[in-house]
């Protein structure tokens, strides 16, 4: 990072972060792509470059876009949210019910317009779940065929690839745009990116620039994002601190899910009582959805992994 060649990306263009915007296109399978510093700032501009005030977007229940932005889906990019349920699996909906959601192409003028999909692969709150390729296309053709365009939120597209064993274009198949991090697991300290056809990387250039995105000697950033590219395949070895965990945990009684890529929810009785007795542990744990939630990551190594089932052990069921 400190050695990195710089530039002013507001005038004349940063030389690193153009390399990392080139690279992540072509990882991504996508014509073009504009360099953000947050996975948030990412998704609003696709949306906001999308919708149209009051067109109404789909995208699964519990979607980023949905309840961990802040509304500002609705807010700043005036798209009105609705979620659909996972009946095909974890985060995802079926065809039939993305559909249903639909509804007819043609109504009286006074009736909502839908006009996007939005996916999201992994879906975080249901622990990281996989979209495969097949339901991928499913849900594409029944949008294309209803006219809606589609963004992806492949945050952690990073650990669909990995958990799959393909790579990341081929998760990206037919979306209009796509966005993904380079702190999800790869270990970059900050940046995304948001991709798709070269005319949509110009508009999101002006809407970055509204949102307080663009900044000068992003190249900084940048370079440790061009690292973290190398570091894609690594995410298979948290998958597997992943697994050992939630088996570990299984043992000592704990209800918890078979985790796909590197999140481990866990059901229990008391999430305060829980929390508070890890965290006296030394172990570091969150919420989501109710549940506490274990993320493996890059600095953990598997021996990590197994001291912490063995102060679980030694500290008792909470």
């Amino acid at each position: 990072m400190a050695s990195a060649e710089v530039g002013d990306n507001v005038l004349d263009g940063d030389p690193t972060i153009k390399a990392l915007e080139e690279r992540a296109a072509a990882v991504l399978g996508m014509p073009a792509a504009l360099w953000t510093p947050s996975g948030t700032m990412a998704n609003l501009i696709a949306l906001s470059v999308h919708l149209q005030r009051g067109d109404r977007f789909l995208a699964p229940k519990g979607a980023h876009v949905l309840v961990n932005e802040l509304g500002s889906a609705a807010w700043l990019a005036g798209g009105m949210p609705d979620p659909l349920e996972h009946d095909a699996g974890p985060g995802r909906p079926t065809p039939e019910t993305l559909a249903a959601a639909i509804g007819p192409r043609s109504g009286p003028y006074f009736t909502l317009r839908t006009t996007l999909l939005c996916l999201e692969n992994t879906h975080n709150a249901s622990g990281g779940a996989v979209i495969p390729p097949h339901e991928h296309a499913q849900l594409l053709s029944t949008a294309r065929q209803a006219g809606l365009r589609v963004h992806l939120d492949g945050a952690r597209l990073w650990h669909a690839a990995a958990a799959l064993g393909l790579p990341p274009a081929a998760l990206t198949v037919g979306v209009d745009t796509v966005s993904a991090c380079f702190s999800k697991g790869l270990g970059a300290p900050v940046g995304s990116v948001v991709a798709g056809s070269a005319n949509f990387v110009e508009r999101a250039k002006r809407m970055r620039q509204m949102l307080g995105g663009g900044v000068r000697q992003g190249g900084v950033l940048a370079a440790a994002a061009l690292v973290a590219l190398d570091r894609v395949g690594d995410l298979a070895e948290d998958h597997e601190k992943a697994r050992k965990l939630a088996a570990g945990l299984a043992d000592l009684g704990w209800e918890v899910n078979t985790p796909e890529t590197n999140i481990v929810l866990a059901r229990v009785a008391d999430l305060e009582v829980t929390l508070a007795s890890l965290g006296a542990q030394g172990i570091l744990a969150s919420t989501l959805g109710g549940k506490v939630r274990f993320v493996t990551h890059r600095d953990l190594s598997m021996a990590d992994v197994e001291e912490a089932l063995r102060r679980i052990k030694a500290g008792g069921h909470p």
